[in-house]
């Protein structure tokens, strides 16, 4: 099986904060180590799962050489650095692509809902203001307000550098469309850990994950076994794990996933307002399902 250039597994990183809110760059060095120790090809930074609208540019650059500095060549690093806002996504993409890293997550632009030629330029203009560095495209119209339709993907397919689109559209109709018109070396990602195997199916290539910061070498694990033809295994992996994928959505991400991490021992701390702790109620059921995989004690 050929490896493709982000891997298999991407964790979605989330961004550990002192008790004072403040970025613990110690322990986002020290999870970063473990989760590329652990399962994950490659780490998204100050993605979703990181709380980006809510960290500073200054916290976003120092993270990214954080990351990277502590996996080295072990682990493709990718920046976050999608906004809507072209001229400021080429900005810090342009930024990141100096620091050293191996290419930039660029979500669809939020709440100002351009047409389909409006993403096409956006993603393009970002692109082409960086050279070769390679960019994965993030469609997530839960969040957004906006879907990147397939044929707006297969064109922006064609430019060299954009590699790869991380689908959570939830639509698996149109990762088969994308699937179909792109050319192989395209990289198609689930952007839902439940539907990392069913992508695998139609031709996807595997998953950016927020599971993966607790089982990152079980999902490693079950794409090895579907690539390798033992789809049993892989389908027996996939719903063993499937308790897991749905609670750690039990609430907006990543609220349980910092809850989970807590769990485990990881002092990750709370989260930034807007968002706020798990219930007692919803944590006790992320407890519950960590406590079936013993990842936890009983």
């Amino acid at each position: 099986m050929s490896e493709p250039s982000f891997g298999r597994v991407i964790t979605a990183m989330i961004t550990p904060l002192d008790g004072d809110g403040n970025v613990n760059y110690a322990v986002a060095e020290e999870l970063a180590a473990y989760l590329v120790a652990n399962g994950s090809d490659g780490l998204v930074i100050s993605g979703t799962t990181g709380e980006s609208p809510t960290l500073s540019l200054s916290e976003k650059y120092q993270l990214f050489q954080v990351v990277k500095n502590a996996v080295g060549n072990r682990a493709k690093v990718i920046a976050g650095t999608g906004t809507n806002a072209t001229n400021h996504s080429v900005e810090m993409t342009q930024k990141a692509a100096t620091m050293g890293l191996d290419g930039s997550l660029q979500v669809v632009p939020y709440y100002n809902k351009p047409p389909q030629e409006g993403l096409y330029e956006h993603f393009k203009t970002i692109a082409q203001s960086v050279g070769d560095f390679p960019i994965m495209l993030y469609n997530i119209p839960g969040r957004t307000g906006q879907n990147l339709l397939p044929e707006t993907v297969i064109k922006l397919a064609k430019i060299d550098n954009i590699i790869a689109i991380k689908e959570a559209s939830g639509n698996l109709e149109q990762a088969c469309k994308i699937r179909r018109m792109t050319d192989p070396s395209f990289l198609i990602y689930a952007g839902d850990d439940f539907l990392t195997l069913p992508l695998l199916t139609v031709g996807g290539t595997g998953i950016v994950s927020v599971a993966s910061h607790l089982v990152g070498k079980e999902i490693q694990s079950m794409i090895q076994a579907f690539e390798n033809g033992q789809v049993k295994i892989a389908t027996e992996i996939n719903l063993k794990l499937f308790p897991l994928f749905k609670v750690l959505f039990c609430s907006t991400n990543p609220i349980p996933i910092k809850a989970a991490l807590n769990l485990l021992g990881w002092k990750v701390g709370g989260l930034r307002l807007p968002l706020l702790e798990l219930s007692t109620e919803l944590q006790q059921e992320v407890k519950s399902v960590l406590q079936e995989l013993s990842l936890i004690e009983g």
